[in-house]
Parts: C-alpha cells; sequence; structure tokens
C-alpha cells in the first residue's frame, strides 16, 4: 500500500463527487484563503534578492535584504527549481498543496524587507511535517523537504537546526518566562530580541503566516495554556496579535479539511487494495479449475 500511496494521483479519485469537491475545496482553500496558519484541535510586493552575514559577536544569521531586481527568480523558476531537485511523482492531495504553499513562500521570501529568522522556521517546519504526516516514504518526504526549501535558495539544514533549538529552548520554559525573554541573556532570547527590535522598527520586518505558526508551536510546547500568554509574546515581539489570530484560525480550518482528504485518498487505496486481492484470488481458483479439468481430460483419454 505505501507504494500504491507513492505513486497515485489524488486526481484520480475523480470518480466521486464527493471526493473530487473535498479535495477541489481543499486546494482552493489553501491557494486564495492561505492567510497563515493552529495546529491540531488540542491546541498557519515589494522584491529584493538576499546575502547572509554572520556577526562576529553573536552566533544568530542575519538575512540582508537588497532591492536587485536581476537576481529575483520569478515564482515559475521556484517552481521549476523544485521539479527539477524532486523528479518523483508526489500524490496530488499533497502536491497541489505543495505548490500553493511554494508560490505563497516565495512570495514571502522575496519581499523587500525579508530576512529569515527562526521563529519563521520553526513556523514552516511544523507547517510541513504536518501536511507530510502520513506520507508513505520518510526518505521521500525528507528528500521533498531538502528540494522546496533550495527551491528558495535556502539552507535546509538551518531551517531544521534552527527549528530543533526553539523547540527544546521552549520545552525548558514557562509561561512567564517565554515572554519575559528581554530580560534574560542567551542564544534563543538574543534572537527574539532581534526580532523584537526590526519589528518594532516598522521596515526591517516583515511579518508573515509562518511566523505566527511559529509563536504557536513556542506555547504548545512551554505548555503555556493561558489564553493571556499569546497575547503577552507578541506583545514582547512587537507583533500585531489580530493578525496572528487570523492567520491560526484560518491554518486550523484548512488544516482539518486536508486531514478529510487523507482520509478519502486512504480509503481509495484500501478500496483498491481489495479489488486487487479479490481479483488475484479469482485467478487462482480459474487456474486451479482449469488445472483438474486438464488432468481429467489426459487421464479420460
Amino acid at each position: 500500500m505505501a507504494a500504491a500511496v507513492a505513486s497515485l494521483c489524488f486526481s484520480a479519485i475523480g470518480q466521486s463527487c464527493e471526493k473530487r469537491s473535498l479535495a477541489s475545496s481543499t486546494a482552493r482553500s489553501f491557494g486564495s484563503n492561505f492567510e497563515g496558519i493552529r495546529f491540531r484541535p488540542s491546541v498557519l510586493s515589494d522584491y529584493g534578492g538576499a546575502r547572509t552575514s554572520t556577526s562576529a559577536s553573536s552566533s544568530r544569521m542575519v538575512v540582508h535584504c537588497m532591492c536587485t531586481a536581476v537576481d529575483v527568480p520569478t515564482v515559475a523558476q521556484t517552481k521549476q527549481n523544485f521539479l527539477k531537485a524532486y523528479k518523483r511523482p508526489i500524490p496530488s492531495v499533497y502536491n497541489t498543496v505543495l505548490q500553493e504553499l511554494l508560490v505563497q513562500q516565495h512570495l514571502m521570501r522575496y519581499k523587500k524587507f525579508y530576512q529569515y529568522d527562526p521563529v519563521f522556521a520553526l513556523g514552516f517546519v511544523t507547517v510541513f511535517d504536518q501536511l507530510m504526516e502520513g506520507y508513505s516514504s520518510d526518505e521521500d518526504r525528507e528528500s521533498i523537504f531538502l528540494a522546496y526549501i533550495r527551491a528558495l535558495n535556502e539552507d535546509p539544514e538551518q531551517y531544521r537546526v534552527d527549528a530543533q533549538k526553539l523547540e527544546e529552548w521552549a520545552r525548558n520554559q514557562s509561561s512567564d518566562s517565554l515572554v519575559n525573554f528581554s530580560s534574560r541573556e542567551g542564544e534563543i532570547e538574543e534572537k527574539l530580541k532581534d526580532i523584537a527590535e526590526r519589528a518594532r522598527g516598522k521596515g526591517s520586518f516583515s511579518y508573515s503566516r509562518f511566523f505566527a505558526v511559529g509563536l504557536f508551536r513556542l506555547l504548545e510546547l512551554a505548555n503555556a495554556t493561558e489564553p493571556t500568554v499569546l497575547d503577552k509574546l507578541c506583545a514582547a515581539l512587537n507583533i500585531n496579535k489580530r493578525s496572528v489570530d487570523r492567520d491560526l484560525d484560518v491554518y486550523r480550518n484548512l488544516l482539518s479539511k486536508l486531514v478529510q482528504a487523507k482520509d478519502l485518498l486512504k480509503e481509495y487505496i484500501d478500496r483498491e487494495k481489495r479489488k486487487r486481492e479479490e481479483r488475484a484470488e479469482s485467478q487462482k481458483a480459474n487456474e486451479a479449475i482449469t488445472k483438474c479439468v486438464g488432468e481429467y481430460q489426459e487421464v479420460g483419454q
């Protein structure tokens, strides 16, 4: 069944009106309404080139953006880079959403004031892992991740490393320590201070949908369940709380639709598997009957 999942195109389920409707509505939702991103119910045009530099006094990496139109790839080029890097077929229940996210992230990536930050990375890694949850092969899933990030001319290893560091840090925080990062020293604290400083500047910080998911993931890992904690964290980071609320609500709804689409895909695969098994059994029975008839005829002669 794993092999079937890896090669199946979700649009092939089109014999069912209900399935076509759900799949298309899921794709449209991700394409037109993806404003940002809540996790599972228990808890998603200016352009510029980019260069990186590392401060001698700090381990944090800062991406400096420059408005150089010659260096900015088109959306089509970014999508083509992805397809060249990962050439195996992807079931369209995954591929449709991946392509829409890639377009959205291309627009974020090449905004004039875009700067990579670890909270953004945590948000994207969380979205990607939830989107690809249940994919047939862990190896293929990671290969898709590598191709996706590299298509945007960024470093997939940096995404994973920074996301892991933030997750480990958040697990050791309380509600109070999480929102009071500015009063403490540490690698993660310094990165959060940098974000807050740039966000206060109203120019060197570009809020994104994945950033909202990263914030909520921090709260989830710190078990900061009080409703006011997100308000305080947004205030400490100088982030608009209304934008975060909007993006988290949209993501929760889209994730729910995606889960339904995956369930339909699994039902289709299981049904096709049963049909193949039934056909195989029928063929074996026919072969057995044919063999018996042949042996009977030989004895009769």
